[in-house]
């Protein structure tokens, strides 16, 4: 007769034989559960109420018949849309924790020492949506063009005074760009917001502007003039004003798009689960009729080409912000080192 086992023996005998039988959920088969097994959560850095937020639990609402489970939006608004950056990297990299990343996520690491890299810490999923850019004058301005602007800033150097959105933005970016092609000094002045901005463009505080789609309400009340956009092809909504890549700037496309990203190490089968599942959802008719309605456009790009175009845009600013010396300084290094 065998000697009894030890207690711990015993039990480990017990619970691989209990595997063995499928009594016991192994590792192996954690990982073989179907995705998603539990509710998705949506971290959405802006308030709730918001033209992406609202679009967003649109685009939810269209995607959980596809995934088979609720997509919850959670709202973590702050710091410019940023927080999603450090959230996302704390999470369970398995697909059910995801986030709304705005490209601003990845320009204020380069103008910040913050302890995560969008780059190395997000995994692209999908790019969903953009908004239109342009520069704006007073409805009374005698700029009756683009090329009046530049002729008019070129004669007179240091005197053009344009409003943006803020340092460092997407629109303060743009219109810096172009501007320092023709070697042109101007005056910026930076705003809190939309509303600031265009009260300075209409009553003619400054002498233009750049903005995105909130500019609609002072054009459509005629306070303010649309001298071009940043946008690939002329926009339906304005068929006269031209874009800027069709006046010669080839690389003045500015959409401010922003994805969904999960956690770095997610694997790529999850990835491409929740990449079909939005890419499907996004192209309703339902979701198109509530972005059209914020001004906001479709800007699909699949997996890899997201991932790609996430990074020459994080190369092409840092080129730009390095010229505008607005890097983030490296850390000084210790005394004596």
């Amino acid at each position: 007769m065998n000697p009894p086992l030890p207690s711990r023996r015993r039990c480990l005998a017990w619970a691989v034989a209990a595997a063995a039988a499928g009594h016991l959920p192994t590792a192996a088969a954690r990982s073989a559960a179907p995705f998603p097994s539990r509710p998705i959560q949506l971290i959405v850095p802006w308030p709730a109420g918001g033209a992406t937020d609202l679009t967003l639990r649109v685009l939810c609402e269209e995607v959980q018949p596809l995934l088979g489970q609720p997509v919850v939006v959670i709202n973590k608004p702050g710091a410019g849309g940023t927080q999603v950056a450090p959230l996302l990297k704390l999470a369970e990299p398995d697909g059910h924790t995801i986030g709304q990343v705005p490209v601003t996520v990845y320009r204020h690491a380069l103008m910040n020492p913050v302890p995560w890299d969008p780059v190395a810490d997000l995994s692209p999923i999908v790019q969903v949506s953009g908004v239109t850019f342009g520069v704006l004058v007073p409805t009374a301005s005698p700029l009756r063009n683009w090329s009046d602007l530049i002729a008019w800033a070129l004669a007179r150097p240091g005197e053009l005074i344009v409003g943006s959105t803020g340092i460092g933005t997407t629109a303060h970016l743009a219109m810096e760009d172009l501007l320092m092609r023709h070697g042109i000094r101007y005056v910026h002045v930076p705003y809190r917001g939309t509303a600031d901005q265009m009260l300075a463009v209409a009553g003619a505080q400054v002498m233009a502007g750049v903005n995105s789609t909130g500019f609609v309400p002072w054009l459509e009340q005629g306070k303010v003039r649309l001298l071009a956009t940043f946008d690939a092809a002329r926009n339906p909504r304005w068929p006269d004003v031209p874009t800027l890549r069709e006046l010669g700037y080839e690389h003045a496309v500015h959409s401010s798009p922003w994805g969904l990203a999960a956690p770095r190490g997610t694997p790529a089968e999850v990835v491409q689960r929740l990449h079909d599942s939005f890419a499907r959802a996004m192209t309703g008719e339902r979701h198109l009729r509530e972005l059209a309605r914020y001004d906001q456009t479709l800007e699909y790009l699949n997996t890899r080409d997201y991932r790609q175009a996430l990074i020459e845009t994080v190369e092409r600013e840092r080129r730009l912000l390095a010229r505008m010396n607005l890097l983030a300084r490296p850390a000084s290094a210790p005394s004596g080192s």
